[in-house]
């Protein structure tokens, strides 16, 4: 980039050097020019004296006169009169010495102050942060947090730790905040998430913290998520569907929050047995009768990377590559290999069950997290497309996601 900067740079400079330096070139030469036109015209003048001398001493005729003298004339004006040639100025080379000099110069100073002439210099490339240094940042904190009475920073090295997965020096470090958290809702979730995380369980401690955050904020979304995801695995299944609802309320519809929780609402609705709010007539009966069926499996080769704990989720999809889902089912992975069947009783939206297709996109998803969207280390199916009504369809989980 340096190089090419500075051959435009020069090549721009000797254009205008030349079109500013032209004219005195040009002069030059016409002084030449004008040099060798006066000599002429003093050899024209002598030819005329002399004959004007032979006509006068009679050594040349009238006639004779007459023709030379014309021949002269003719001459001369062909080579053209000297006065039409300007002189040249005295101090044409000095002039010329000073535009060639200055012009660079005043260029330079000109970019100097104007420009930019720390953008010649090629870009430092920027150092990435690796985990060895990220872990040593972390263990400089919490040595300096032990010197300290300082709760946010044990807040902060609590979700450094959960950032790095250390679920359970995330815990206690959350533990040495002490009470600087009892009146933050989206601390005390987050508190809560980490416990599940390292622990695996809603028992105990997760489940005061997801309730004394609620109690705050009743409509804190982090908190009925965890609420709600600890009822369902309990078998609460009208607590799950009454957390998701109200947390259903607050998302922008059609997000893929939304959307998941969306779908894990209709599967705690259709396990706990609670009614969905009743649809139109036309809806019920266009949403009549969809079904597809079929299994998922394991590859063998990833049995080691899917706890029993982990997601399983199988998800229809509109086969026109709309990415919102028509229905999911939820369960854990410790059901698998798992019999499956996707119905309007699963919908994520009644206007839009899978009785409304003829064809759907079938595939399944194994996540650690439960989110709605997929993250890295997910286990994953080929997607399918299969008519409504389908069955013996086979989703094996093989790939994982980068």
């Amino acid at each position: 980039m340096t190089i090419a900067f500075l051959a435009a740079a020069a090549t721009l400079l000797l254009l205008t050097l030349a079109l500013l330096l032209r004219p005195y070139l040009l002069r030059r030469k016409r002084d030449a020019t004008a040099s060798q036109r006066r000599i002429n015209i003093a050899i024209y003048r002598d030819q005329l004296d002399e004959l004007e001398r032979d006509r006068a001493g009679d050594a040349l005729a009238e006639a004779d006169y007459a023709v030379a003298r014309e021949e002269i004339q003719r001459r001369l004006l062909e080579d053209g009169a000297a006065d039409d040639v300007a002189p040249v100025a005295s101090g044409g080379r000095t002039t010329l010495i000073a535009i060639a000099l200055a012009v660079p110069l005043l260029a330079g100073g000109l970019y100097g102050v104007l420009g930019n002439p720390a953008g010649l210099n090629p870009p430092q490339p920027q150092h990435k942060i690796s985990a060895a240094e990220v872990d040593a940042m972390v263990t400089k904190l919490a040595a300096r947090l032990e010197k300290e009475d300082n709760p946010q920073g044990w807040v902060m090295l609590a979700r450094s730790y959960k950032m790095l997965g250390r679920f359970d020096e995330a815990g206690k470090a959350y533990a040495r905040a002490g009470a600087f958290i009892d009146n933050e809702p989206a601390l005390l979730a987050d508190y809560a998430d980490i416990l599940v995380a390292g622990a695996g369980t809603f028992a105990g401690k997760p489940r005061e913290l997801i309730a004394k955050a609620l109690k705050l904020d009743p409509d804190n979304a982090h908190a009925l998520w965890l609420s709600g995801t600890a009822a369902f695995e309990a078998g609460q299944y009208k607590q799950a569907v009454a957390d998701w609802e109200r947390l259903l309320k607050q998302l922008e519809p059609g997000s893929e929050d939304a959307q998941s929780v969306a779908g894990s609402l209709a599967e705690a609705r259709a396990k706990g047995g609670v009614a969905k709010p009743a649809a139109k007539a036309e809806d019920k009966k266009v949403g009549a009768g969809g079904t597809v069926s079929g299994r998922v499996e394991l590859a063998p080769a990833l049995k080691d990377k899917a706890a029993p704990g982990d997601t399983v989720m199988v998800i229809a999809r509109p086969a026109d590559g709309s990415r919102m889902p028509l229905a999911v089912l939820r369960v854990k992975a410790s059901e698998l290999p798992l019999q499956f069947t996707l119905d309007d009783k699963l919908a994520m939206n009644p206007d839009n069950a899978i009785s409304s297709h003829k064809e759907v996109s079938i595939e399944a998803r194994i996540s650690k997290t439960g989110m709605a969207n997929p993250q890295p280390g997910d286990l994953l199916s080929a997607p399918q497309t299969v008519k409504v009504g389908a069955r013996g369809i086979k989703l094996l989980v093989e790939q994982i996601r980068p």
